[in-house]
């Protein structure tokens, strides 16, 4: 298959790999990407992951890609929080959370990062279409609980402070009855005592 044919099919993809390569074209010389990278016709994420050259690169571009290349996963973490605007700080990096190992993977499109929860806590994220696609971002209430639980040492008035908080932007955005939902759902004691202690602090409960 020529270049210019596998760009036509796969028009709709953001992120491609090579099953959706052979879904098109099941004899695909898996030699032509490599001629494809050298010539600068496509790049390549991680390893079996691909864009096409000349992606125009945006938030929403960002977190389709780490969708992809590491699933099953969600935006999360900093990178949600920053999103929501509940944080001040850039973050470095595309932070998620995923059922499979811990991970972060280097690219030319920055840092994909991955930290790995159980099965039954891959939930409490929104589907968001964007050009034709779908990725997966925590919920502005999933954001905060999945950071508290991923990071047992914040537990003290210092460690909130720290933190810089937007409270009245979490307050205008967040569904207080979801937020015991899911905080209910982890059924971890010491991550409800932290959690209703932030909450306090922030004044928000």
């Amino acid at each position: 298959m020529v270049f210019l044919a596998l760009q036509e099919k796969l028009k709709d993809f953001i992120v491609f790999n090579l099953n959706d390569i052979r879904k098109i074209d099941a004899g695909f010389d898996l030699r032509r990407l490599s001629e494809w990278r050298e010539k600068g016709y496509v790049k390549m994420i991680r390893r079996g992951h691909y864009v096409f050259a000349g992606l125009e690169i945006n938030e929403s571009v960002l977190f389709l890609m780490a969708n992809k290349i590491y699933a099953p996963s969600y935006v999360s973490l900093e990178m949600a929080m920053s999103h929501y605007s509940l944080i001040p700080e850039s973050v470095y990096g595309i932070t998620s959370v995923a059922t499979r190992k811990t991970n972060h993977f280097q690219s030319d499109y920055g840092e994909f990062m991955y930290r790995h929860i159980k099965p039954q806590l891959m939930f409490g994220y929104a589907l968001i279409g964007y050009q034709g696609q779908t990725y997966k971002i925590a919920e502005v209430e999933k954001a905060i609980l999945d950071y508290f639980y991923l990071n047992p040492h914040l537990s003290s008035e210092h460690d909130f402070d720290g933190l810089r908080f937007n409270a009245d932007e979490f307050g205008r955005q967040a569904d207080r009855n979801k937020l015991r939902s899911y905080l209910n759902a982890f059924g971890n004691k010491s991550l409800t005592k932290r959690v209703n202690k932030f909450l306090r602090h922030i004044h928000y409960d």
